[in-house]
């Protein structure tokens, strides 16, 4: 299968990208999203590129780099009672609800804002710099992948 390129967001008061890079990888637990469920359950394979996004953040925007090191799985925490994650209507015997595993790449020295990420030539199609996309798992193009990357390398 085809190298494929995500961004991921998450909220820097449950996880961020130093985070990851002390952990080494982690679980992307919690997506409670069919559309994002199936982009990560259906699409996202191991070796795949990740754009690391802190939302909710000042600013939010895309902080390093991440890759895909465990293609998805059950994620059992929507079966743990008492978990925030805990989804009563999810069964083991056919889980509703799936997750990757994401290991660390790089950190960027500053963040490439959102407001950095729509004035950019190239990435106007780019999902999350469209008005209302709230999606926490999007597919990215190569070549907006490329151009993040180059931005966040620049600020170096």
């Amino acid at each position: 299968m085809a190298l494929r390129y995500w961004l991921m967001k998450v909220e820097p008061s449950a996880y961020t990208i130093d985070d990851l890079e002390r952990d080494g990888r982690t679980s992307w637990e919690g997506v409670r999203n069919f559309q994002a469920r199936n982009l990560m359950r259906d699409e996202m394979q191991v070796g795949d590129k990740v754009l690391f996004y802190a939302s909710n953040a000042s600013p939010s925007g895309v902080t390093g780099l991440a890759e895909v090191v465990r293609a998805a799985y059950p994620d059992p925490s929507a079966w743990t009672k008492g978990h925030v994650y805990f989804d009563p209507k999810s069964d083991p015997a056919a889980p509703t609800w799936y997750m990757v595993d994401i290991g660390y790449v790089a950190t960027f020295e500053t963040t490439i804002a959102l407001e950095t990420l729509k004035a950019t030539p190239g990435l106007e199609h780019m999902m999350v710099t469209r008005k209302g996309s709230r999606l926490s798992v999007q597919p990215v193009t190569a070549a907006e992948y490329e151009i993040v990357v180059k931005l966040g390398r620049k600020r170096k």
